[in-house]
Order: C-alpha cells, then sequence, then structure tokens
C-alpha cells in the first residue's frame, strides 16, 4: 500500500491495472505478493483524488472468473456508498 500512497495515480504495471467489468472506469487492481499468494486489493481515486481501497481478496484456489466477478461487485457496492456519502 505504501508504493500506491507514494505515487498515487501515476501508480502503473505491473503494481496496479485497470479493472474491466466495473460500473466505474476508474476501479483498479493493487497487486500484492504477501507470503507468495497473490493478493489483490481493488481500489478507486474518488473525485478527490484520493485512493479508497474498497476490498481485497486472495486469489489463491479460487475461480479466477468467479473471483474478480465477485470482488468487483463488492468493490463497486462499497464505491458507491462512499460517493453518497461524499455528497452528504
Amino acid at each position: 500500500m505504501g508504493v500506491l500512497e507514494k505515487f498515487g495515480p501515476n501508480l502503473g504495471r505491473p503494481y496496479v491495472d485497470t479493472l474491466y467489468g466495473s460500473d466505474f472506469p476508474n476501479m483498479k487492481e493493487l497487486r500484492i505478493q504477501h507470503a507468495g499468494d497473490p493478493i489483490r486489493a481493488f481500489f478507486a481515486f474518488d473525485p478527490q483524488r484520493c485512493a479508497i481501497v474498497l476490498c481485497a481478496g486472495n486469489k489463491t484456489g479460487t475461480n479466477e472468473k468467479r473471483f474478480y466477478k465477485d470482488m468487483i461487485r463488492k468493490a463497486d457496492f462499497e464505491y458507491r456508498r462512499h460517493l453518497d456519502n461524499l455528497e452528504k
């Protein structure tokens, strides 16, 4: 997460990639390795350019398509809540 904080929106591959299938075009995944496991943290930069980490999960032992479908759904839900709270 420190690399995301340091480089912000300029951080790119191989650390960050854009997610396809999200309701939000700015939804991204931070690619992390922990103890040899592929961890993915889903985040977006809000209108104020703050990185909001929405959810994360370990890809090990899961169907990749199912993993991304479930995580994108969760990330979209959390990001919608965040945007709604900004408007209040």
